[in-house]
């Protein structure tokens, strides 16, 4: 499982106004015309994009920083609701089940829904921004604080009842997505103000760091802490069942790191006045004819579609491993070793996507991600029965890195190409609503891929020839299904043995594989090259 579906490289619905500018400067020129087709490069200010932070006036450099401490907020529930927590939660929920929880990130993606909400209503007391950012940031405060003391309890009670519990444990991080959503709406168009006009290329500096930083502390750094095994190879003389972090822990401290940090925001940090000048109904009625253009209306089916033939590989390969076997501790290592390849391929991504046209890249690591997914599956079917050996390791190192690089360099394509078709004048609400597509395309179908591994997987439990002298549970006498946890767990109590005759997870990821060949081939690469041959009018409205 990775967190593509939460890494944004946007603009703000603010830079509607703040673009306008830079769209009359640009069509001023005397070489432009809309009927150029899309340049390989993105234009930039070179002065601006080679000057270094220490540079920058003292204003700018504390303002960056401003923003970096608030898209690093946002990545720590983030990182623990995509990342951490379904890994937990697989000791006590099934395949589908996770795929409940997995509702929870749908804020993220549906943030367009509500984001004019956010840029048009607003308390000129408290400014355009803060009014939203305060009462958010406290809202989720306290939030973390009263889950912190809950979760543990609640993790135990989703997996009661056949997994009935779930849903009020996936309603709780819900609601705290949504206000990390909320949040990076208001903090993205902040960031056109807090920063000059002339270092405005430090607002995407700033979410990347910030966000990367919390995620990869939730995730990688909690994941590896919350093992008993790495706390007792590394911290303790004498081994014990848990680890040095718990969830409940963890999420309290945030909780209040979140007030605190609310509370010097409140008083420490001006906000300049500004002027509204967009309505909500106005940015409505330009998402309404952006959606209205015929090529917009191919490229979000090609979104909608395209992450299908990945989708089994990213949600539930790792969960498999765990499942199998794979220790929390191998599993930390594994995402801490591609971590700098995520970087590193982010800027060479960028780099790449000004020498060929994105849409050719992200074709080619869409190819390499299918790739990926028959080399996760073969390396789930090569699980050893003597358990993990430093060869198995590296091989699952090097399967995720691959798989990971290809999302990256796909991810980083395709945001160049967003960046080039935007109409500059309505760049805002253009951006948002072409990320906004982008990321549903990879949240709806992790629901159903869950679901359907469920579904196709055939399990048994076979009770013990000879009861042994000690039992945890009632002994196994019959057998019965075993595919939902609760189910495992009692057939372990019981001495029984858990017989997968079917394992749902190599059908369902073969079939992705297959669709993700047939739509990719049939319609994806073929439309995706016809998109980038359109000149820029192809991208604009009427009016």
């Amino acid at each position: 499982m990775n967190l593509e579906t939460h890494r944004r490289k946007h603009a703000s619905l603010d830079s509607i106004s703040s673009s306008a500018d830079q769209a009359t400067e640009l069509m001023s020129r005397d070489s432009f015309s809309l009927n150029d087709p899309l340049p390989n490069a993105m234009t930039h200010d070179p002065d601006a994009s080679s000057k270094g932070f220490r540079e920058l006036p003292k204003k700018d450099q504390r303002n960056f920083l401003v923003l970096v401490l608030l898209y690093f907020l946002q990545g720590i529930p983030m990182g623990l609701a995509s990342g951490s927590v379904p890994f937990l939660l697989k000791s006590y929920l099934s395949y589908g089940q996770i795929g409940v929880f997995s509702l929870a990130s749908y804020p993220y993606s549906l943030k367009l829904l509500w984001s004019p909400i956010v840029d048009a209503v607003w308390n000129p007391k408290l400014g355009r921004r803060k009014s939203w950012i305060i009462p958010i940031q406290t809202l989720s405060g306290f939030g973390m604080i009263w889950l912190g003391g809950q979760v543990e309890q609640m993790m135990k009670d989703a997996g009661a009842n056949g997994g009935a519990g779930v849903w009020g444990f996936t309603w709780w991080w819900f609601f705290l997505v949504f206000m990390c959503a909320t949040q990076d709406i208001a903090v993205d168009g902040w960031a056109l103000t807090l920063l000059s006009s002339e270092n405005l290329a430090y607002a995407s500096t700033a979410q990347t760091v910030g966000l990367t930083a919390g995620q990869f502390l939730s995730y990688t750094v909690f994941l590896a802490f919350n093992s008993p095994d790495f706390a007792n190879r590394w911290f303790r003389t004498e081994p014990k069942d848990y680890g040095i972090m718990t969830l409940g822990g963890y999420l309290t401290f945030w909780g209040w790191a979140y007030l605190v940090v609310t509370v010097g925001l409140a008083v420490m940090k001006r906000e300049e006045r500004t002027k509204n000048t967009d309505g909500i109904w106005d940015v409505y009625k330009v998402m309404g004819g952006i959606l209205k253009l015929k090529n917009i209306q191919t490229f979000i089916i090609i979104h909608l579609i395209a992450k299908i033939g990945f989708q089994a590989n990213d949600a539930v390969t790792s969960l498999k491993l765990l499942d199998k076997g794979f220790s929390q501790e191998d599993l930390a290592l594994t995402v801490l070793i591609d971590f700098p390849f995520e970087l590193g391929l982010g800027y060479y991504g960028g780099k790449w996507s000004s020498q060929y046209p994105p849409m050719q890249l992200w074709s080619w690591a869409f190819v390499a991600r299918l790739v990926a997914a028959m080399f996760a599956q073969a390396v789930v079917m090569m699980f050893p029965k003597e358990g993990v050996t430093t060869w198995y390791l590296l091989t699952v190192i090097c399967e995720h890195v691959f798989s990971v690089s290809a999302g990256t360099i796909m991810f980083v394509a395709i945001s160049a190409f967003h960046a080039k078709i935007a109409d500059p004048v309505i760049g805002g609400t253009y951006m948002t609503l072409l990320a906004t597509v982008s990321n549903l395309g990879g949240t709806f179908p992790k629901f159903f891929i869950l679901k359907f591994v469920d579904m196709f997987t055939q399990a048994t439990c076979v009770p013990p020839t000879s009861p042994p002298a000690d039992l945890k549970g009632d002994l196994v006498t019959e057998p019965f299904s075993c595919v939902i946890e609760a189910d495992k767990h009692r057939c372990k109590e019981g001495d029984g043995t858990c017989d997968i005759a079917v394992d749902g997870y190599y059908i369902v990821n073969v079939l992705c594989i297959i669709i993700g060949i047939l739509t990719f081939w049939g319609f994806i690469k073929p439309a995706a090259q016809k998109l980038q041959a359109l000149p820029l009018k192809a991208w604009r409205l009427a009016s």
